[in-house]
Order: structure tokens, then C-alpha cells, then sequence
């Protein structure tokens, strides 16, 4: 039988929240695998895991080592049950690398001029545009995801993949059948051309 834990990861407005759920379904429809998604703002609040809002920022601050622990929870009950199916389980959203229990994690990457359009159309305030931009450029999800997984961790450049394209990736990312790893995608010099502070 196969077991996955998969994390989906990335700035905002990458396509985390859209991507997993074509996975998610993809692999529901598929009679012999046994699937669950986990989404972290989610679990977050429904365990009460907020520990405030950064006033500055206009976030929520999550408690990320109570996250792992309830996200493990959930998994350890997942993979525990016995229906001799394969299974699949998806943990999505921006603090997802955080935790522990990964077999891969995919961070989705998105050029910043894309990625500015929409945050924009996200209504994002002008500083939280300004921080995610300059997160993407510099890959700091990439980076943090490396950093507690190494080779498990991959990054797709998804600016200008549909949906669908982005998928077969996912699935094949999932089969071993191709790899994408950390440090291929670049857009440092966006960064360099550009100052975050005018948008």
C-alpha cells in the first residue's frame, strides 16, 4: 500500500487553496485510494490556535508548535484506519512547512508582477502587498521549507500554468517521477529592479 503526507505551501495567491482541492478530488474519485485535506487556517481555528493579531501586519498570529501537534494528531488517525486503500493526505497553506510530517513539500511559486495583480484583487492592504512581493522574490517559503526538509521540499514555478498543468505536476511530484528542486526557480531580479514600496 502507499501512504503520502504531501504539504502544499507558498506566499498568498499562489493557488495553494485551488490546487489542492483538484488534488484532493483527482485522487477521491480514484476507488482505490482513501484521501483526506487538511486545510492550516482551518485547523488553526477550529482548535482555537490563535494567539493574537499582529497589529502592524493586520495577520493572525498562529501557534505553530500546537498546529504540528494537532495536524500529527489528525494524520496518526488517518493512516489508522484500515481499509486497505492507498492513501493520500494533503496538508495546504502558508504555514504548512512549519510542521512536521511531510514526505513532500511543494511550494508553489509565482512571478511577482502576476503575483501583484492578485494580491490587489485580493483587496491586500498596500504593506501586506509589499511583504509578500518581496517574500516571493526572495523565496522565503522555499527557503524555511529546505531548511526543515531538504531534498523532500521542491518549489514549481506555476505563473503561467493552468490549473490542470499544474495538477499533473503535483501528481507526478507525488509518483517520484520528476523533481523540482529548491533553488530552480528565481526571481531575485525582479527584486532589484523594483521597489516594493511604491505599490
Amino acid at each position: 500500500m502507499i501512504n503520502k503526507t504531501i504539504f502544499i505551501s507558498g506566499t498568498p495567491c499562489t493557488g495553494k487553496t485551488t490546487i489542492s482541492q483538484l488534488l484532493f478530488d483527482k485522487f477521491n474519485l480514484k476507488e482505490k485510494w482513501y484521501v483526506k485535506l487538511i486545510k492550516t487556517n482551518e485547523l488553526a481555528f477550529e482548535n482555537d490556535l490563535i494567539l493574537g493579531t499582529d497589529s502592524q501586519k493586520n495577520y493572525k498570529i498562529v501557534d505553530i508548535e500546537s498546529l504540528d501537534i494537532a495536524f500529527n494528531s489528525q494524520k496518526d488517525e488517518f493512516f489508522d484506519v484500515n481499509n486497505n486503500k492507498n492513501k493520500l493526505l494533503i496538508f495546504e497553506g502558508h504555514l504548512s512547512h512549519f510542521c512536521s510530517g511531510a514526505d513532500k513539500v511543494i511550494i508553489l511559486r509565482v512571478h511577482p508582477d502576476k503575483l501583484k495583480s492578485r494580491l490587489r484583487d485580493r483587496n491586500y492592504i498596500s504593506s501586506k502587498i509589499n511583504e509578500n512581493l518581496s517574500a516571493e522574490a526572495l523565496a522565503v517559503c522555499s527557503v524555511e521549507a529546505y531548511e526543515k526538509y531538504g531534498d523532500k521540499a521542491c518549489e514549481l514555478d506555476v505563473t503561467d500554468k493552468s490549473p490542470e498543468d499544474v495538477l499533473n505536476l503535483i501528481c507526478k511530484i507525488i509518483c517520484d517521477d520528476v523533481s523540482y528542486p529548491i533553488g530552480e526557480v528565481d526571481f531575485i531580479e525582479w527584486i532589484l529592479k523594483n521597489d516594493t514600496a511604491k505599490f
